[in-house]
């Protein structure tokens, strides 16, 4: 007798919930997207009290290390998200021929280090990548030639660990990527990511229609536009010139 035995990995079973969650900005708008609210759970004192812990709680350290110390269960700061993960995906600084892109990944668990962590992120410009601070990079080719998935994992001995929540509970990196003119926008929410994945779990993302998007009195002016603002530009000059004229005139008689 012989089996066929086919092995899939199931989050649902795995974990019952989310556990990780996205946080978006940009350097063009003042708006902070923030983790959908009950991301990963929502917080409720009342029917699940000790499920989180206030930052600026007197009984921080007690609870920490309390009897659950050594529990698998998340001990999460308190928040609408209620996430032990917190991925925030900025868009830092545009250049002629590149732009640049901050990520900070926040341990929001009181119990839980994160060695060894990785995160996956899908984006289309991750093609044009040419640097990355602070995180090792491999692409990844999910769809054969089309290279926009990339995995990112800390360096050993510098962030490979992600401590635990508190002052020291996060890493930082830095992505630049090069324009291409055929693809490239900020309009609509382009420079923000696909998906993300932390440890293989895949994080809640905020609604599309809440993202950041480009404001409409960019500098990026249509030519319609930019023809409007000369005629009006040229009749004040005319207006201006014409009234010299007439004062002059009127004053000489």
């Amino acid at each position: 007798v012989t089996w066929d035995v086919i092995c899939t990995y199931s989050q649902f079973v795995a974990q019952r919930g989310p556990a990780c969650c996205v946080a978006l900005s940009s350097f063009y708008n003042e708006t902070i997207v923030d983790c959908p609210k009950c991301s990963c759970g929502c917080q409720n004192n009342i029917t699940n009290p000790g499920s989180c812990v206030e930052v600026n709680s007197p009984y921080l350290a007690s609870v920490v290390n309390g009897p659950g110390k050594g529990s698998s269960t998340p001990l999460v700061r308190c928040s609408p998200h209620m996430c032990p993960i917190k991925v925030h995906w900025h868009v830092k600084a545009n250049y002629r021929d590149y732009w640049r892109v901050k990520i900070t990944i926040s341990n929001w668990n009181y119990r839980t280090n994160y060695s060894q962590w990785n995160l996956v992120v899908q984006h289309p410009n991750f093609d044009n990548v040419t640097t990355i601070f602070s995180f090792n990079y491999k692409a990844l080719n999910p769809y054969g030639v089309i290279n926009d998935t990339a995995m990112l994992w800390g360096l050993k001995y510098y962030n490979d660990l992600l401590m635990v929540a508190g002052p020291n509970g996060n890493v930082q990196s830095e992505l630049l990527f090069r324009k291409d003119p055929s693809t490239f926008t900020f309009e609509k929410g382009w420079g923000f990511p696909r998906r993300i994945y932390f440890n293989g779990e895949s994080c809640v993302m905020p609604q599309p229609d809440l993202y950041p998007w480009l404001p409409s009195s960019s500098p990026r002016l249509t030519k319609t536009a930019f023809l409007a603002l000369a005629i009006v530009a040229c009749a004040m000059v005319a207006f201006l010139y014409n009234h010299l004229v007439l004062d002059k005139y009127c004053g000489k008689s």
